[in-house]
């Protein structure tokens, strides 16, 4: 029996991906004051786009995340942590010193950490979904 039939799954997963994707990002802005961060958001937020991609199709998922838009979002994470790093280089610290993003130093911390969480969420979250789909589209090439 083809995925496309199972109506039940279809649903299913229509229903969780919100829910998924929301946890995601209580995971991601949460890191900051207790257990979870970047990384482990980024997993959660992949993972959900492997599901949509096992029960919709390969295809469908590369519709929804384009090659090109996936490289952007590795690349911009990336430049995003190594930015808020050279940015307290420039203010006067050292490499991701948060304390001088800001006048008040504890604002600073904050600000750096939620742009760093993030950057490693997005990132780790294109490098999920990039591999799941080299992966996937080695089947259709046997």
């Amino acid at each position: 029996m083809a995925m496309n039939q199972h109506a039940v799954l279809r649903v299913v997963t229509k229903l969780l991906m919100p829910c998924i994707l929301l946890f995601a990002l209580y995971v991601q802005f949460h890191g900051e004051f207790g257990p979870g961060g970047g990384f482990q958001a980024g997993v959660i937020f992949g993972v959900g786009f492997v599901l949509y991609a096992l029960i919709f199709g390969v295809g469908a998922a590369r519709r929804v995340a384009p090659p090109g838009v996936l490289r952007g979002v590795l690349a911009g994470g990336v430049l995003l942590f190594t930015g808020v790093g050279i940015a307290g280089v420039l203010r006067g610290g050292s490499f991701l010193n948060y304390s001088v993003l800001s006048k008040d130093p504890l604002l600073g911390q904050e600000m750096g950490i939620l742009l760093i969480e993030f950057g490693v969420g997005t990132t780790v979250a294109a490098a999920v979904i990039t591999l799941f789909l080299i992966f996937a589209g080695q089947e259709q090439k046997e």
